[in-house]
């Protein structure tokens, strides 16, 4: 008898656990509350959304892979912006499955100006639904997360050009503007 309770619940929590897995790996959406997350920069240093709520809007931004071309461009179009970013109180976060030392160099190659999360083992990732299917990499996809913690806009999109426009439309709609 026991054994066949401990199958049983075994099976139920294998069940669970699947289920959880399926969910866990949904794109967040427009309107949901971000899933708070922290991780490791490529000083070793830990970085949290939660110390982020309330004080500035966050960009948060997933992509494939360290120094390739469209990452390249992605992060230095996002470098070119820091100083208006800034000045319209927005947090810009990249995350990739690199580990912190790719992610140093990263950005010492192109001068880049914010973090990068070395997310090694796919936790942020599968938080927001940006593993690109079952790999060990990140697809393109971007979320622009309020002050109040819920998530203004989203751009899933493999054109890097495409994040950055979202990230300004999402500004000027914050602000009540027209983007050009």
């Amino acid at each position: 008898m026991k054994t066949s309770q401990r199958l049983l619940c075994w099976i139920g929590a294998a069940s669970l656990a699947g289920a959880l897995s399926v969910f866990a790996n949904q794109l967040v959406v427009k309107g949901q509350v971000a899933p708070l997350f922290s991780g490791e920069d490529q000083d070793g240093g830990h970085w949290k959304l939660a110390d982020h709520i309330g004080k500035s809007v966050v960009f948060l931004y997933f992509y494939p892979k360290d120094d390739t071309a469209g990452c390249t461009a992605e992060a230095c179009g996002l470098r070119d912006n820091m100083s208006e970013l800034n000045r319209q109180g927005v947090e810009v976060v990249g995350v990739s499955f690199d580990d912190k030392d790719s992610h140093k160099d990263f950005i010492f190659k192109y001068g880049l100006d914010f973090p990068l999360l070395a997310d090694t083992n796919g936790m942020i990732a599968d938080a927001y639904g940006a593993r690109k299917d079952d790999l060990k990499m990140d697809r393109r996809v971007s979320f622009v997360i309020g002050l109040d913690g819920r998530v203004l806009r989203v751009t899933d999109s493999p054109s890097p050009a495409e994040h950055i426009r979202g990230l300004a439309d999402a500004m000027a709609a914050l602000h009540g503007k027209a983007s050009h």
